[in-house]
Formats: C-alpha cells, sequence, structure tokens
C-alpha cells in the first residue's frame, strides 16, 4: 500500500520560457515609437511583439523552408 499522503505536486502557473538566444534588429525611428506606445498600453515587451511578427513571417514563407511540407501547405501552393 502507498502512502498517499507524502505524494506532492507542483503544478508551474504557466509554462515554462523556452531558451532564446539574443540578436540586434535594426528598425526605423517610427516603428520604435508605435512598438513603444504598445508596450505603454498592453505591457507586452516588445521582444514579444518581435518574436511574434518574425512567427507571422516564418509561417507565411514556411514552402520556402527546407524541410518536409505537409498536406497543408501543399494545398497552399494551389490557391
Amino acid at each position: 500500500m502507498f502512502d498517499t499522503t507524502s505524494v506532492v505536486t507542483y503544478v508551474h502557473p504557466r509554462p515554462m520560457a523556452r531558451k532564446k538566444i539574443s540578436t540586434t534588429v535594426y528598425i526605423t525611428p517610427e516603428q520604435s515609437e508605435q512598438l513603444k506606445l504598445l508596450h505603454d498600453r498592453t505591457k507586452v515587451p516588445v521582444a514579444e511583439y518581435i518574436r511574434q511578427g518574425i512567427d507571422l513571417v516564418l509561417d507565411k514563407y514556411r514552402g520556402a523552408l527546407p524541410g518536409q511540407l505537409t498536406l497543408d501547405d501543399l494545398g497552399r501552393t494551389k490557391e
């Protein structure tokens, strides 16, 4: 028989952050100003918006990346 009173489960309140690498990106003064305004209103870090923008571009050009295409990818090329 197991003593269930000694079992402890810890659940993270949010998913653990993935490792990130540092890079330099040059943006226009207008882009910087708009990102700062967005951050001021939402409190979301500017870096998060940049990562989301990169994800959008990578998704848009997924077919140009090396690797195996999915059936969804094949359907998009014929549209």
